[in-house]
């Protein structure tokens, strides 16, 4: 699991990611619950900032001890900013992942097309979906909030490839039925919308079809994170469809009306399945669920949350529901800042937040509670990442998903 607290530098203002094109969910019918003891918007956001800022710079994950994994997940919410501890000395993480340094777990290696990296289904130690790697550096590999460029220097085997040299083998290898949740955020950041190309067995792919594909699996019992990455996917794609094109979501068809429709039933049940205290389900979008387990709660209270900072338009993240989950997700991290946590529930989490905390109420500025980057070298003594990483989702525990 996950090390303690550090502060970072400012982060640069970015706009944030396509928020005013997050309509397509409007059509939902909300009747939020009410909840009562809400933070002072203030308060929220100083909380928020300080949840944010003890993860990155008190939970240290170190090459000797965690994998890629886990390593990447610290990646996508803070992006450059990311330290790991390496033979003692504190570096970032991306740059040692970029510029070929072993770990386990970021096994690539050169393609037909590009750069693959090495695919096993299930693993917490390499990439355990297709083409995860990519679909996260595309989400939070610049600051936790965008994503990198394709042109981003790559060293795979001593030789020079860029980061796009990852899409262009995951083009390539796309195939019919395939899992192509993280496929899908890849597209939605780097290809325009009518983008078209011929994989490996000389179909002809176009974006749609991969988002028609993937809204084709819906979000079951099984589905990996309750969902959730899935529909971040799908709500990154149509919104950038409805954009591009201009098409009002009462006007989508095919693929992107079918992802709409998983996205828009989802927002619903997101809502009525919540918890009294705050927390979404456990059981995502299946059931209500609860559990006394720290992990399964903050694993799927985060990776919802998640979702909804990029599923939900800047007025429709101020329901009382949306603020009483972000003000019990702190609760959580404040609770448990020096007890070992699931990686990618907290990960994900703090995303979560860093999304909610840009959209609501702007880019963290320099007079407020800050993610300060910790100065290279600088190795905190304790750590609370757990360095073994079992399952996509933390197990049930008894009790879990009434």
């Amino acid at each position: 699991m996950l090390p303690a607290r550090r502060r970072r530098p400012t982060l640069s203002a970015f706009v944030p990611t396509l928020a005013i094109f997050t309509l397509l969910v409007c059509g939902c019918t909300e009747s939020a619950p009410t909840f009562s003891s809400l933070p002072d918007p203030n308060v929220l956001r100083d909380r928020i900032d300080a949840v944010v800022d003890h993860t990155l710079n008190n939970r240290t994950l170190s090459t000797s001890t965690h994998n890629a994994w886990q390593i990447v997940h610290g990646i996508l919410p803070y992006g450059k900013a990311f330290k790991i501890e390496h033979d003692g000395q504190l570096v970032p993480a991306l740059d040692y992942l970029l510029q070929g340094g072993q770990l386990k777990g970021w096994d690539l290696r050169p393609g037909e097309k590009g750069v693959i990296a090495q695919l096993e289904p299930g693993s917490k130690a390499a990439q355990g979906h297709p083409d995860q790697w990519i679909g996260y550096l595309s989400q939070g590999g610049l600051d936790g909030i965008h994503g990198l460029a394709l042109t981003e220097p790559l060293v795979v085997g001593g030789k020079q490839y860029q980061v796009g040299d990852l899409l262009s083998e995951a083009e390539w290898d796309v195939m019919p039925g395939m899992e192509a949740s993280w496929t899908v955020m890849a597209m939605s950041a780097y290809r325009p919308v009518d983008h078209k190309w011929t994989s490996r067995d000389g179909s002809e792919w176009t974006v749609e079809r991969l988002v028609g594909m993937d809204a084709g699996f819906g979000v079951k019992d099984g589905a990996s994170c309750g969902g959730t990455h899935r529909l971040s996917a799908l709500t990154l794609a149509v919104n950038r469809y409805m954009h591009d094109t201009n098409t009002p979501a009462d006007k989508l068809s095919g693929g992107w009306k079918k992802a709409n429709d998983l996205v828009i039933d989802c927002m619903k049940k997101a809502q009525q399945y919540q918890q009294p205290d705050g927390s979404f389900s456990t059981e995502f979008f299946v059931r209500p669920g609860r559990s006394s387990d720290v992990n399964a709660t903050l694993h799927a209270t985060g990776h919802t949350l998640e979702w909804l900072g990029v599923a939900r338009n800047d007025q429709q993240l101020q329901a009382p529901w949306v603020t009483a989950a972000v003000t019990r997700l702190c609760q959580l991290l404040e609770d448990n800042r020096d007890r070992e946590l699931d990686c990618g529930a907290l990960y994900h989490a703090a995303r979560g937040l860093r999304l909610y905390r840009d959209r609501r109420f702007g880019p963290v500025e320099s007079n407020s509670a800050t993610i300060a980057a910790r100065p290279t070298g600088d190795v905190p003594k304790t750590t609370n990442v757990a360095a073994k990483q079992e399952d996509d989702a933390p197990p049930t525990p008894p009790g879990a998903g009434q």
